[in-house]
């Protein structure tokens, strides 16, 4: 108002809609408009790094066409229709398009539904009392009308461009985990291929909450993925490529070639981090590969590590070639996997003969902690090492005798793993 006082006691009547007060104010639109510009530049961060060029043409344009609607809705006293909304939800589908923040769109047309109403009440006088109040319920009704299909419009075509750039950036993750020609989906999301990767397979055990057979599992099992994948993002510093599922999946880490085994490195941290946001044990192998042609090879050993990982029984952790090393060899085609695992056929007679020879390997034979882990008196042990030598032929003490014990037991665990495989 001016100054003059309303007479709040006096009983309100519903004032003729086309009211003097919205036709004087419609008619400074475009001086309104123009103030409402240098606003949203003084009070919404993101409207003061526009090109002026912008602002005085495609913004300026928009806010004038809102500002119609505004007095329309004063005027008439009734919602918009749709199709007088259409102007409204394709700009807000823009502005999703420009990954201009939701909160900055909103943040404008609240500005604007309040310069609205600051205009009505600079322009009332005491005769335009009852309309200027009618006006107040009429400009939160337009706030809230055009505030839902601002958010519907921007969050539809968001989810639109998250869909394609989802499916394109997953389609180039195929690609190179397969072994295909990967630049036209590179193109299709901007995407540049690195120089080298590092590819980890990771599983991941359920999270509690996906445990629910419903529903409730079902969503819980998508946050998981979705949690997953923000944290790669925010670890690497950038959107990571991968197929990544509630069970586990394939992600790729780009790095310069000079980088690329100082990365891999970082497994341990990685799986840390991914565990955290999956809220559940990760088990992960990690490969490196030096050209995109290089990719589908390091997956596969990628693969082969966290599943012997998984099958030795191994913590849930990040893993290297190196660290099942013997391991992995042993499952190469060869005939000699099947003959290192039956020199041990003889220490079946007696079942404490293996479990001591695997822990006293475990523990780089050392007696005392052998002895300690398997709750005997060391002279125990000293027995059990001498029947073992004397069933097998093969002395731990000696460097052929400990190659060949290693990898036998090695290649017994492989094949007992072989015959229950782990999901």
């Amino acid at each position: 108002m001016t100054g003059h006082n309303v007479p709040v006691s006096d009983p309100v009547s519903d004032p003729t809609p086309d009211h003097p007060l919205y036709q004087r104010v419609e008619r400074t639109v475009s001086r309104l408009a123009r103030r409402m510009i240098e606003t949203f530049v003084a009070e919404v961060p993101l409207y003061a790094h526009l090109p002026r060029e912008q602002l005085d043409g495609e913004i300026l344009a928009i806010t004038e066409a809102n500002l119609r609607m505004f007095f329309r809705m004063l005027r008439t006293g009734e919602p918009l229709p749709l199709a007088a909304l259409s102007d409204v939800r394709l700009s807000a589908a823009r502005r999703a398009e420009e990954r201009v923040p939701l909160d900055a769109v909103l943040t404008a047309y609240h500005v604007g539904a309040r310069l609205g109403w600051e205009a009505l009440v600079e322009a009332a006088t005491p005769d335009d009392t009852d309309a200027l109040i009618a006006a107040g319920g009429r400009v939160l009704g337009y706030a809230q009308q055009v505030t839902a299909e601002v958010s519907a419009a921007y969050l539809e075509e968001q989810q639109t461009i998250y869909g394609e750039e989802r499916d394109a950036r997953r389609a180039l993750a195929s690609a190179l985990l397969a072994g295909e020609p990967a630049e036209p989906h590179a193109a299709r999301v901007a995407v540049a291929i690195a120089p080298a990767y590092v590819v980890v397979a990771v599983r991941m055990e359920p999270h509690a909450d996906e445990l629910d057979r419903g529903v409730g599992g079902a969503i819980a099992a998508r946050r998981k993925v979705r949690r997953v994948q923000r944290a790669l993002d925010e670890w690497a510093g950038e959107p990571v490529l991968g197929i990544v599922e509630p069970a586990g999946g394939s992600f790729l880490l780009p790095s310069e070639t000079a980088d690329v085994h100082a990365l891999s490195e970082r497994t341990p941290e990685l799986v840390d981090v991914v565990s955290t946001a999956a809220g559940a044990d990760v088990t992960a192998g990690a490969a490196v590969a030096i050209g995109a042609d290089a990719v589908a090879r390091a997956a596969a050993q990628a693969h082969d590590v966290v599943r012997l990982a998984r099958s030795l029984g191994r913590p849930p952790g990040g893993y290297l070639l190196r660290d099942v090393l013997l391991e992995y060899q042993l499952t190469r085609q060869s005939d000699a996997q099947t003959v290192l695992a039956h020199l041990l056929d003889p220490l079946e007679r007696n079942p404490d003969l293996p479990l001591t020879l695997e822990v006293y390997l475990d523990h780089d034979l050392d007696r005392r902690k052998t002895a300690a882990a398997l709750h005997v008196h060391p002279n125990t042990l000293d027995y059990r090492l001498r029947r073992i030598v004397d069933l097998t032929g093969l002395d731990p003490a000696t460097t052929r005798g400990l190659q060949l014990l290693g990898a036998a037991l090695a290649a017994r665990r492989l094949l007992g793993a072989s015959k229950t495989p782990v999901p």
